[in-house]
């Protein structure tokens, strides 16, 4: 199980939000490409990088997702604001190793069968993002009438490579997570399934040892201490 920090990126700076809302910036760090460069020099093997400012529609992160991408030699998996095909195809031409569909999949599952037979579906994950058992879109501003895990099979046969699972009632709360709905994916789909959400302690690293999950991004915690990376690194083989 992968431990793979998480840069998450708005007004050109490395933050942390609540539950995605903005004006919740708990952590703010003012060169995320530092940031990226020393999660990589820790240890990590993979990156996760999110545009705060696509997501929320405000934009202007793109030079600095540029320059991690140029920075670091390890894999970056990358997300937030990729409205269009186009925006999806810039970042795979730009050298993005994965990247992240919310929004542009889940409301035109074709478009994920596009990209996966243009560029090879292990390029293309596809996010899940879960609010009241139900899975939302555009930047967690709206719900949809679907679950996770019958949008996962969906979108596994679209040809997704994976999926990112974020359970949004706990993400940025560092108050721990249910590991059922994570399970309830995981039965549902046989592609990797990457976690995300109220990972706050060893112990939840742990649990999700104990699944299938293929990986676990990890923000808050990690930037705040209460996980210390190395101590998190352990898991890895398990």
């Amino acid at each position: 199980m992968f431990i793979i920090p998480a840069v998450d990126i708005k007004n050109g700076k490395c933050v942390q939000l609540v539950q995605g809302k903005p004006g919740t910036e708990q952590i703010v760090l003012e060169n995320p490409v530092k940031a990226a460069l020393e999660w990589e020099k820790r240890g990590s093997s993979i990156l996760h990088v999110i545009d705060l400012g696509g997501a929320l529609e405000e934009g202007g992160n793109l030079p600095v997702v540029e320059e991690i991408i140029s920075e670091v030699s390890i894999p970056v998996q990358m997300g937030g604001g990729i409205r269009t095909m186009d925006d999806a195809t810039y970042l795979l031409d730009m050298g993005v190793d994965r990247i992240i569909l919310g929004t542009l999949a889940i409301e035109n599952p074709d478009n994920v069968q596009e990209l996966s037979s243009e560029f090879g579906s292990e390029r293309i994950i596809v996010a899940l993002d879960s609010k009241d058992s139900q899975v939302v879109v555009r930047g967690w501003t709206e719900k949809t009438d679907q679950k996770a895990p019958m949008l996962g099979k969906i979108m596994e046969k679209q040809g997704a490579g994976s999926i990112l699972f974020t359970n949004v009632d706990h993400e940025g709360l560092l108050g721990g997570f249910k590991v059922e709905p994570l399970q309830e994916l995981l039965e549902a789909v046989d592609i990797p399934v990457i976690y995300s959400g109220g990972v706050s302690t060893l112990e939840d690293v742990s649990v999700l040892s104990e699944t299938d999950a293929y990986g676990v991004v990890i923000g808050s915690a990690l930037y705040k201490g209460t996980i210390n990376f190395e101590d998190a690194l352990r898991y890895e083989d398990k």
